[in-house]
Parts: structure tokens; sequence; C-alpha cells
């Protein structure tokens, strides 16, 4: 009961993260800087968390940096997504990384893929064609531009994971990993913000601030709910859990934002729903 409702406390910070992106991607401030202060929290947040350095320094500075590099990268693009494309289908595709994290197992790793699984692969599919129809005829170039988007952020998520998991089995102290992501949010964005979106002006952008403390603090709480959950209960009951958060920020765009809910669209995150249910059963 525990792991469910420490699941649940993912799955609310994860749909609130996801929202609050949408309504910072809605407004003209520098995304880059909006990472950067995401990642100062989130090193705020981590400064007390025990690093064994002396472990295996050089893995754990290597896949820090691989996985900061995907999870960067991949953040960015999901908040360039969502200024063209609804938060709903957004979010639905960002979560389906779970997919590629299954195949990427299989090749990488030599894990094995179950009929089960695949039927969650085939769910998945189904996922992005009724979205990719959507995007073509209901939003334009726009729409379409940030259907793609989030395709290549979900991928790149997935590596995200895959490395992270990869990192581990080669001794990388996983406390170390996720510190280095955080350097790679603040220094990363900072350089985005600098190299696309040109000098930010004088007056400090208080909203952007707020924005990004908030979702620095959803995010550390994304988190500690998965860890904690993933100590105390199965992970074939926690991830479907945590993963269904694009119910939730689907619900919040619908009621606040009035994002439009067509056929195409409800058959999209039906499948995902399945996607990932089939795909977090294990045998």
């Amino acid at each position: 009961m525990m792991a469910i409702l420490l699941a649940l406390g993912c799955l609310v910070c994860s749909a609130l993260n996801d929202f609050l992106f949408k309504l910072f991607a809605g407004r003209q401030g520098p995304r880059g800087m909006f990472i950067t202060v995401i990642g100062c929290v989130w090193l705020l947040a981590l400064l007390g968390m025990p690093v064994e350095w002396e472990r295996n320094a050089g893995a754990t500075v290597l896949w820090g940096m691989v996985s900061g590099f995907f999870s960067l990268t991949a953040n960015l693009l999901l908040i360039e997504a969502m200024r063209r494309q609804s938060a709903g289908i957004c979010s639905t595709i960002y979560r389906l990384n779970l997919v590629a994290v299954v195949i990427g197992a299989c090749w990488l790793l030599g894990e094995t893929l179950t009929a089960v699984q695949s039927c969650g692969v085939v769910c998945a599919a189904a996922t992005v064609c009724c979205f990719l129809s959507w995007g073509k005829s209901g939003g334009g170039r726009a729409a379409g531009l940030g259907f793609w988007l989030v395709l290549v952020a979900s991928l790149l998520r997935a590596g995200m994971g895959l490395s992270y998991k990869y990192g581990f089995l080669q001794g990388a102290d996983p406390n170390g990993v996720v510190l280095l992501n955080s350097l790679f949010w603040i220094v990363g964005g900072a350089a985005y913000s600098f190299c696309r979106e040109g000098r930010p002006g004088r007056k400090p952008d208080w909203r952007l601030l707020g924005f990004g403390v908030l979702s620095g603090i959803l995010v550390t709480g994304i988190v500690f709910f998965m860890a904690a959950a993933l100590r105390c209960g199965k992970a074939s009951v926690v991830l479907p859990i945590a993963q269904m958060s694009f119910l939730g920020t689907l619900g919040l765009s619908a009621a606040i934002l009035k994002e439009r809910l067509d056929w195409r669209k409800c058959a999209g995150i039906g499948s995902g729903v399945l996607a990932i249910l089939f795909l977090s059963i294990e045998g």
C-alpha cells in the first residue's frame, strides 16, 4: 500500500511538472534559463546525499555526463514541443519513452522482449499514429513540428534511462550520477539560453524564477517519490502508476487551458495507457 501511495506522489509531481512546462512554454521567457533555475534547485536538494566517488569515479563521471546530456536535451525539446503542440499529446508521447527503454534493453543489455511487451510496442505505435494524424489535420505546420520534437525528446529520455542502467552496471555511483545531471541542467540551460535565445535583459524575470523554483521542487519530488516507491514496492507495480502522469496533465490541460479532446486524441491516449501496462509486465 505504501509503495502505491508513493508512486501516486510521483504521478502527481510528474503531471504538475509537465503542465508547468506547458504554462512556461506559452510565454516568451528564455527556456534555457528556466532549465538552469530548475537545475539549481535540484542541486541544492541533492547536496546532502552521500556520493562514494572512490567507488568508481571514472564510471560515475562518464555516465553522469552521458545521462546528463540526454536528460537536458530531452527536457529542452519537450518545452519547445509544448510551445507548438498540446500538453496532452506531448506528455503522452514523452511518457512512452518506456517503449524505447524496453527495446534498447533487449538490444544493448541482452534482455528479452516477452509476447506481452510486444503487444505494448504495438499499442505504442498505434498511439503515435493517432497523434501523427491529429497533428497533420488539426494544428498545421507548427503542431506537426511539435509532434516530431516531442517524439525525439521521448527517445532521448529513453537514452537517459538506458545510460543510467548501464552506468550502474559498470559501477557508477547512483547519487553521483544524479548530482552530475543537475550540473548539466545548470550549465547546459545557461549555454542554450545565451547561444539560441540571446542575453537576458538587465531586469530580473521574477516569473521565470518562480516557474523554475516550483518546477525544481516538483522534479525533486519526482526523484524522491520514485526512489522511495521502488525501495518498498515492485517495479512492475510502481512504474506503470508513475508513467500514467500524462492522464493528470491531460485533465489539467482540458480543464484550465481548454484543450480540445477529439476521438483521435482519446484513442491515442487509450493506446498509450495499454502500452505502458503491457510494457511493465515482465513475464
